[in-house]
């Protein structure tokens, strides 16, 4: 049975068939699996690791760019841009985007990996490294980004005082009633708890 992916783009999962437009698409295994995979996880990303441990499986432990030769096979055969709908997030990994985030739901990943590439002289500058684990069964979530970045940039300048050479971590967890963002700089923390339902606040 055919499913919808995106700009009419099915696939039949039990046969393993992809369409277009009504018209079959042929696609190799590599490049229907890796269809495949980032349409079970769409709007957010798949690092590179996880793209070949469940596509290519254990002939690959390391990324030689096959990822990348697929990936512009399948883009070429679909029609699709170098940067549309699949988008290539550099150093980190692939998203597929199904559709487009309304104002208020922020992509999680995405924005992390932006606030830090806006303060990486920062934290060169006082010597620190960076360790970023997010929950990745939560990588969008309805809330405000503005409040968001208002939030990481109040944590960072409360935490940078005292800082010295060591790791900034920032990590999250997932509970059944909230979601929690914390950043731990060589020991102190700030947590910022998002509930699943309703509005968020920082305490």
């Amino acid at each position: 049975m055919y499913i919808t992916v995106i700009d009419h783009i099915e696939i039949d999962r039990e046969q393993r068939n992809v369409r277009k437009d009504g018209q079959d698409i042929h696609l190799t295994g590599l490049e229907y699996g890796l269809l495949e995979f980032l349409s079970a996880h769409p709007n957010r990303i798949c690092r590179r690791a996880e793209i070949l441990d469940h596509v290519w499986g254990t002939r690959f432990q390391y990324d030689t760019g096959t990822i990348d030769v697929h990936l512009n096979a399948l883009r070429r055969k679909l029609g699709w841009s170098s940067k549309q709908p699949i988008e290539a997030v550099r150093g980190i990994g692939l998203i597929l985007h199904t559709e487009r985030p309304a104002e208020d739901v922020s992509p999680l990943s995405l924005l992390a990996y932006d606030w830090l590439r806006a303060h990486e002289n920062e934290l060169k500058a006082h010597g620190l490294t960076v360790q970023l684990h997010l929950t990745p069964w939560v990588n969008t979530l309805t809330m405000s980004s503005d409040s968001l970045r208002k939030w990481l940039d109040a944590s960072l300048e409360m935490l940078l005082p005292s800082a010295h050479s060591g790791t900034l971590r920032i990590s999250s967890r997932l509970t059944m009633h909230h979601f929690s963002l914390a950043l731990d700089l060589n020991g102190t923390a700030t947590e910022l708890r998002i509930p699943i339902y309703g509005d968020f606040d920082a305490s």
